[in-house]
């Protein structure tokens, strides 16, 4: 089986430029940021530039396209503002989704803080999400697991299991992070690891909620709680942790997208797709 592999490739200068950023690296799936990752306010693309992605997914057959939510979505917050500010941050981007034809959008579940009421804060992604779907129409939104610590949600399998069936809406999906994954101490990409995992996670909800992997190498120690990415095989995961995720079936068959810092300090690269390509 050919692994699917993606990258999160730059729009600046529009949306378009994503496309032709793929087609350099010689990838079929991308990940961009559909506005500004650094701040509530969404900028929709204008529709020239809309129009010319359409035409160029198209023309180079790009099979999946996600958005990733700007990082100051929270929706587990304790403070109504920023609750506020993350539904409607999330509103946009999944209608720059739905504009593009777009899979949907993924987003960082949140945290309630060092000392936070996690069970209230998963009470508040409910609401949230919530609200965001029903503004919205055909997106799919995507739940990223957690690296853990500070508060942080999303991390266990049951976290995610609390939050899907308490949505309950089949456009609710999740992207699982490699780098968080490990770091947050859930699995260690030993010989045995990812079919316990599988084990586990077919024991509260269906497989197929995973729809893509954010592939990245962990500068952190398994149970760190370090969310620091690395290249593939330069991280404590290293090419036999990867290599062990690709055997299992249904993972192997959902994109990979690379969040890595790339061999040149520049973001995902040839290299680091030439090395997924060759496990």
């Amino acid at each position: 089986m050919n692994l699917q592999v993606g990258a999160h490739t730059s729009s600046a200068g529009g949306v378009q430029n994503a496309v032709k950023n793929a087609v350099e690296l010689g990838v079929q799936h991308i990940q961009i940021f559909g506005s500004s990752p650094k701040q509530y306010q969404v900028r929709h693309p204008n529709q020239e530039n809309i129009q010319e992605f359409l035409e160029l997914k198209k023309q180079h057959k790009i099979k999946s396209v996600f958005l990733h939510a700007p990082y100051l979505v929270n929706l587990a917050s304790p403070k109504p503002f920023v609750r506020h500010q993350s539904k409607e941050t999330l509103k946009g981007h999944l209608e720059i989704a739905e504009a593009l034809e777009a899979n949907g959008v993924i987003f960082h579940i949140g945290s309630v803080g060092k000392d936070g009421d996690r069970q209230e804060g998963i009470e508040h992604i409910i609401k949230g999400m919530n609200s965001v779907l029903e503004q919205t129409q055909t997106a799919q939104l995507i739940l990223e697991n957690g690296s853990g610590g500070g508060g942080k949600l999303g991390t266990t399998i049951q976290d995610i299991a609390d939050i899907v069936k308490g949505v309950d809406s089949d456009r609710v999906k999740v992207c699982i992070d490699t780098a968080h994954i490990y770091a947050g101490g859930v699995l260690d990409f030993g010989k045995g690891s990812v079919e316990e995992f599988m084990r586990g996670w077919e024991s509260l909800l269906h497989k197929k909620l995973i729809v893509v992997l954010h592939i990245n190498d962990s500068k952190g120690a398994y149970g760190s709680f370090l969310d620091r990415h690395e290249n593939i095989g330069q991280g404590n995961i290293g090419l036999k942790g990867f290599k062990v995720l690709a055997r299992d079936k249904h993972l192997a068959s959902i994109p990979w997208i690379l969040e890595v810092p790339g061999f040149e300090g520049k973001g995902p690269d040839k290299q680091n797709v030439e090395i997924l390509k060759k496990l």
